[in-house]
């Protein structure tokens, strides 16, 4: 069956510093201190913000000790919970993933999340048996065109989405990540939110042509480019000023967000698989 095409706007749900690297190997009592209460207090601004749009949150797992009401707020707003990883950093390890898991399976039972969405779309092929080990039944990790919907085992995988220039690719494996090698494959990776921050206008209207085309577009945002942090992005300038590059995440992304909402309807990635492998 093919759903009728609508926007799955999807928020990979990290603390204001999970950009820079240089946090990963605090404690998580150190990165607890450091979040001082953010992703907590962003999070029902956002749901407000969305209203009756429906969305994956992928939340990272730390974060749901340091805040435990989080996966049911979430929930009862009427959107799906997903798991993002258990500490944000790049997750490539066989060893890692299962241990992520593993430290993730009693929130994810109780909450009966179903999805994941690896840290910075960068995973490897060897993580679907592992998904399916842990009651997973989609994944979100890689960036391929739009409309895109592959079987891995027992487990689907629903890419961002990235609009081709010249020509569909062959192959889809994993790691399919934002590289230089995506981009000169003639891929524009519109799903994320670097290029909503650059390109909020041609973001729009790709996602424009691909819905009127039948498609639903992926992409995803993160808190704080909803609900900025206090001092932002002040407060990251060192991060800045070693790697320029992440400067369009901390560009607000609010006035796309309305945008979007009202002009496209929206879904879980969850309830779109559902239709389309009904």
């Amino acid at each position: 069956m093919t759903p009728s095409p609508r926007l799955l706007l999807t928020i990979d749900y990290e603390s204001w510093f999970a950009l820079s690297r240089k946090y990963d190997n605090l404690s998580s009592t150190e990165r607890f201190e450091l979040d001082d209460s953010y992703s907590r207090n962003a999070l029902d601004p956002i749901l407000e913000k969305l209203k009756d749009a429906k969305t994956s949150i992928y939340l990272v797992g730390e974060m749901v000790g340091w805040y435990p009401e989080l996966p049911q707020k979430i929930l009862d707003a009427g959107h799906e919970v997903g798991f993002h990883c258990q500490v944000h950093r790049p997750l490539t390890s066989i060893s890692e993933i299962e241990h992520d898991l593993h430290m993730s399976s009693a929130w994810r039972k109780k909450y009966k999340v179903r999805g994941f969405r690896a840290p910075m779309i960068n995973t490897v092929e060897g993580v679907y048996p592992i998904l399916e080990r842990n009651e997973i039944a989609y994944s979100s990790s890689l960036y391929a065109p739009t409309g895109t919907l592959l079987r891995k085992g027992n487990i689907w995988e629903l890419p961002v989405s990235t609009f081709p220039l010249l020509g569909h690719p062959k192959n889809i494996r994993a790691p399919r990540r934002m590289n230089m090698p995506l981009v000169l494959g003639g891929e524009f990776p519109y799903g994320s939110s670097m290029m909503s921050g650059l390109f909020p206008r041609i973001v729009f209207k790709i996602i424009e042509r691909e819905m009127k085309a039948g498609l639903s577009p992926v992409i995803f945002l993160h808190p704080y480019e909803i609900v900025p942090p206090e001092r932002w992005p002040a407060r990251f300038a060192r991060d800045l000023a070693a790697n320029p590059l992440l400067y369009p995440f901390t560009l607000s992304k609010l006035s796309f967000l309305k945008e979007l909402l009202g002009s496209f309807p929206t879904s879980t990635l969850a309830d779109f698989i559902n239709e389309s492998t009904q």
